[in-house]
Order: structure tokens, then C-alpha cells, then sequence
């Protein structure tokens, strides 16, 4: 058997790859997918490439949401009779916001060996360049692409500490983060797309400007956007309720309430809320 005759311990070998530049790939790495059995890919045009390039000709089979629940117990009994498979992603680190989670669950609860290569993530990449605090982290991952959804979504994450991570395309960009601002005030933030390849940019603005600048001009490419995490300058209570009810002596709630986000950096919910409490008690 192959893994075998290279000495490569039967198992899954859970693989990262390059997010761009070709370069950003281990040594072990290159050696795991020449000397396994097989690699399992998203897309086998695109992990062809890769292999092209440092001259792995070991045989891929796709593995993504289309066919993984009826390609998974193949590849379960093929890591049971001994063999050494990659699992591999389009680009970065596998089960980052793509299928593999269920198959590296699958293969341990089997009793399976499982081994983590590491290496490029673009979560990873884009916080370590941004200037975003990153002591603590949360990753989203993608937004839902409706709106209903997306707001609800980053409602969830509104109270969360540390700097928020999340995915998004060039298309949704600007209404994404318009949502953010309205879920989590108006934040400071980093949009980084095109990491390690050769237009390769991060701009740091806050929300409701880059919501208003990718708007105009959604961007190409892929994208990381960085959530800077609520600043301790955060009006309490008091301070809130003392702007809206000033407010609210000229304006409706929903009108009280966007004037507050705007001016106190608050999430638009959290401002809402209290201008509805202010006004039952008149």
C-alpha cells in the first residue's frame, strides 16, 4: 500500500493550503499529499493546480456538500482498511467554513487516527495584519445572504466581547456591513480582501463609511471583515435615556432611536429598546 511503502501512518490527514500565494504551503505538507492514497477536495480543478505546482500526482476525489453524505462511508472504510487520505479545501485551513467537519467527527467516533497539518487561514492571516485587538476573537463565518436573516444573525453577536470575524462576498459587502453598524453601532473596522496575492489590500474605517463606500463600489475578490470589539467608552444607561428623552420631545422612537446610534455609537437595537421604554412611561 502506498502509505505503507512511505511510511505515512494510515489516517485522515486534515491539510491546510495556500489562500493565494502558492508559496504559503509546509513542507509537510507537500510530502502528506504525495505520499497518501488519496486527496479529498471541494473542487478538483482548483486543488489541481496546487498539485501542478509541487508535483503531487496522487489521485483526487471530490469532497464537498453535493456528495459528502454519499461519498463519506467509502472513504470511512477506506481509512479502516489502512489508508492515509488528505483532506484538503479550496484554499486554507479545512472545516474553516467548509464540509469536512461531519467526516473528521465520522472517522474519530470510528476509532480513526487524525492528524491536523497546519497552516494558512485567511481568519488567521487577516487578524494578525489588521491592527484588530486580538487577545479574544469570535468567527463568524459567512452572514445568511437575505437580509431578514443577516440582520438576525449579527443581532446575535452584538454582545459578544473581542473582535468579531466574518467572510463575505464583493457583491453583499456594502449591505453587510451596513447591517453591522446597525447591530453593533458604529464600530471601527477592517475590510481585507485578496489576502496574500498580489492586490492584497486592508482598510480600516468605521462601519457606516465602508457600508457606504462598498456600496458604491462592491469589491472583487475574496474578503475578511474585522469587527473592532465595543470600546470602553460605551454610554451607560443613564446616558442613553438622558439623549432620547430630549429626543423623543422632537422625534418618533424609530427616529429617536437611529439619532442615538448615530450619536452615541450604540447598536440601533439597543437604542430602540430604551426609547420604547421611555415612551410607555410617558
Amino acid at each position: 500500500m502506498k502509505a505503507e511503502n512511505l511510511s505515512l501512518k494510515p489516517g485522515l490527514y486534515v491539510t491546510a493550503t495556500p489562500i493565494g500565494n502558492l508559496g504559503d504551503i509546509t513542507y509537510r505538507a507537500v510530502a502528506v499529499m504525495k505520499g497518501a492514497d488519496l486527496i479529498l477536495c471541494e473542487d478538483t480543478r482548483q486543488t489541481a493546480k496546487l498539485c501542478a505546482a509541487y508535483d503531487v500526482k496522487t489521485p483526487r476525489m471530490a469532497y464537498q456538500d453535493h456528495n459528502a453524505e454519499r461519498v463519506r462511508p467509502e472513504i470511512l472504510d477506506r481509512l479502516r482498511n489502512g489508508e492515509a487520505i488528505c483532506l484538503v479545501s479550496d484554499a486554507g485551513t479545512p472545516l474553516i467554513a467548509d464540509p469536512g467537519f461531519k467526516l473528521v467527527r465520522e472517522a474519530r467516533e470510528a476509532g480513526i487516527d487524525v492528524f491536523p497539518l497546519p497552516g494558512a487561514s485567511a481568519v488567521i492571516a487577516a487578524l494578525s495584519a489588521s491592527g484588530a485587538p486580538s487577545d479574544r476573537f469570535l468567527f463568524g463565518g459567512f452572514p445568511p445572504a437575505k437580509k431578514i436573516a443577516r440582520q438576525k444573525f449579527f443581532t446575535d453577536f452584538a454582545d459578544a466581547s473581542g473582535t468579531l470575524i466574518f467572510y463575505e462576498t464583493g457583491n453583499r459587502l456594502g449591505d453587510s456591513l451596513a447591517d453591522m453598524g446597525a447591530a453593533f453601532g458604529d464600530r471601527d473596522a477592517v475590510v481585507a480582501r485578496e489576502l496574500t496575492k498580489i492586490h492584497e489590500t486592508f482598510h480600516r474605517a468605521r462601519l457606516r463609511a465602508l457600508a457606504a463606500e462598498y456600496a458604491s463600489a462592491p469589491p472583487k475578490g475574496e474578503i475578511v471583515v474585522l469587527v473592532f470589539p465595543k470600546t470602553e467608552t460605551t454610554p451607560d444607561s443613564d446616558e442613553i435615556d438622558a439623549f432620547l428623552e430630549q429626543a423623543l420631545t422632537e422625534m418618533s422612537v424609530k427616529e429617536a432611536a437611529a439619532a442615538a446610534a448615530e450619536n452615541l455609537n450604540i447598536p440601533r437595537r439597543v437604542a430602540y429598546e430604551h426609547a420604547l421604554a421611555l415612551r410607555h412611561k410617558s
